[in-house]
């Protein structure tokens, strides 16, 4: 899919449908995963209806959900481009498309995968053979959040006073997330998987990740390629793992043990303690729901047994999630397009088009009278970190959400802490780009011009409600008002009715053949 103004619209140019004047749109959504264990993908179908102002999704289809591939690797740091090409082609063929009839989409490196020497390569190749994707990689704490909502974990939590704890294990980390009142409150990730340790047939260590090292260490044994694991060495490192990683999302009113924070990829949860309800996802969720008992030469199995030992004996409640294995790909893959034009400060206005800006939320109240610069600083730095944007200089769209009078001295407060925690992208030439929903865009764009003397451009727009995982298109100003077309391309996670989402429909069980991220 791809999309221009035309006379002050926004057309789909593959079949000249104009947004504003159709009530339906169909589109053909695409999600790749390739995680450190396997890869997948899924077909789906999405049904946009209008709105007054805004198209949302009114039905969710999935075409195909494809087999599991183990990811394949040339060596240990070199994932196998060609294999995972070759699956893909395969797959399409399958679900009866070509990749020239997908509108959008969104490719995700997961876990481990995201650090091969190749990752990059991956997602250009796939990106540029599947259409116009969203998204190319997702770091630790944006996979966190996508396993929590695509596993359907954070509905389950929707009453107050509720704690859930979302347990993401994959073959190389696990992602963990405390879901409350339907929101995710915290997220972090540990260096703790399935696959850190594998073994052939015949029992001998195949390959060992650094993880894999350190817990072995930690147990005073020695793992040796080619050499089978003394008795009880592999049972003694998956109790340690567990124990790690139930100090790292449960332990209650005391500092984690210095080897569980050294484990960690993010910083550690906020306000731990044990919850009350504990759903999991991931290749590991399959052995711990019991929907898979097969060994693939890996610790899921013993690792899904020492996890659920434990989460039971501290008293939590251990509840099944819609999704398992593919939490994340559900989670990342669906986009919906939706459309809205508000009044804009552009600056120039040859900036314009911009495409693609993942968005990151200002969660900071800015009604009182008095605002510190310094607060607002740290807040924005904590909205980009949340998303894995932080030490990003690409374009990202910052959407807040300004109350109380527009006042000199707020305003400028409010501009001053968003320069300094955008820094690296004004030095490295981005634009800022802001999105309100109040109707104060035109007066923080100046401000941030005539005031503040910003060297880059600046968009500003507001009369917009925006959220985490949504991605913008800002077209160029129409000719007849001073208006941007806005296109908001927002995931769609199960069942989730305030996006005007129809409950998922179940799907056929397809049975994981390793641990997956």
């Amino acid at each position: 899919m791809s999309s221009e103004p035309q006379e002050g619209r926004i057309f789909f140019t593959d079949t000249g449908r104009s947004l504003e004047e159709e009530d339906e749109i169909q589109l053909i959504s695409v999600g790749i995963d390739v995680g450190s264990s396997t890869s997948h993908m899924v077909v789906s179908r999405i049904v946009l209806e209008r709105t007054t102002t805004r198209y949302i999704v009114a039905e969710r289809t999935i075409l195909h959900e494809s087999d599991i591939l183990l990811t394949p690797y040339t060596d240990d740091l070199t994932i196998d481009e060609a294999r995972l090409a070759a699956f893909i082609d395969e797959q399409y063929q399958k679900a009866g498309v070509t990749p020239e009839q997908i509108d959008t989409g969104a490719l995700i490196l997961t876990g481990l995968a995201v650090r091969r020497r190749n990752a990059r390569a991956i997602a250009d190749l796939f990106a540029a053979q599947a259409g116009k994707f969203v998204s190319v990689s997702a770091g630790d704490g944006l996979e966190s959040m996508l396993a929590a909502f695509g596993s359907g974990a954070v509905l389950r939590a929707p009453r107050q006073g509720t704690r859930l704890l979302h347990l993401d294990i994959g073959g190389g980390t696990t992602k963990i997330a405390i879901c409350e009142e339907g929101e995710v409150k915290s997220v972090t990730a540990i260096d703790i998987g399935a696959r850190i340790i594998t073994l052939d047939e015949e029992g001998r260590v195949a390959r060992v990740e650094a993880a894999g090292e350190r817990f072995a260490q930690e147990v005073g044994a020695t793992l040796t390629v080619g050499y089978a694991p003394l008795p009880g060495v592999l049972e003694a490192i998956v109790d340690r793992m567990a124990e790690h990683l139930c100090d790292a999302s449960m332990k209650n009113g005391t500092e984690l043990d210095p080897v569980t924070a050294s484990l960690l990829r993010l910083t550690p949860l906020e306000g731990v303690r044990v919850p009350d309800l504990v759903t999991f996802s991931g290749g590991v969720s399959e052995y711990i729901y019991g929907r898979e008992t097969r060994a693939f030469g890996d610790l899921g199995l013993m690792l899904a047994a020492a996890v659920r030992k434990r989460i039971e004996a501290s008293g939590a409640e251990i509840k099944e999630t819609d999704e398992g294995i593919r939490a994340t790909v559900v989670g990342a893959s669906q986009y919906t397009v939706q459309v809205s034009g508000s009044t804009v400060y552009v600056e120039p206005q040859s900036v314009l088009p911009l495409r693609n800006l993942p968005v990151a939320v200002l969660d900071f109240d800015l009604e009182p009278d008095q605002l510190d610069p310094k607060d607002i600083e740290k807040a924005v730095t904590t909205a980009l970190e949340r998303m894995d944007l932080q030490e990003d200089t690409k374009g990202v769209a910052l959407f807040y959400r300004f109350a109380g009078t527009a006042f000199y001295r707020r305003m400028d407060a409010f501009v001053v802490g968003v320069m300094n925690a955008m820094r690296m992208r004004i030095e490295a030439g981005q634009p800022i780009v802001l999105i309100g929903e109040g109707d104060v865009g035109g007066l923080i764009g100046i401000h941030f011009k005539r005031e503040r003397g910003l060297p880059v451009p600046i968009v500003s727009i507001d009369g917009i409600s925006l959220k985490e995982f949504d991605f913008v298109d800002i077209g160029e100003l129409l000719p007849t008002a001073s208006a941007a077309p806005v296109v908001i391309k927002s995931l769609v996670f199960p069942t989730s009715s305030g996006l005007g989402l129809t409950a998922f429909e179940p799907v056929p069980e397809i049975a994981s053949e390793a641990a997956n991220d």
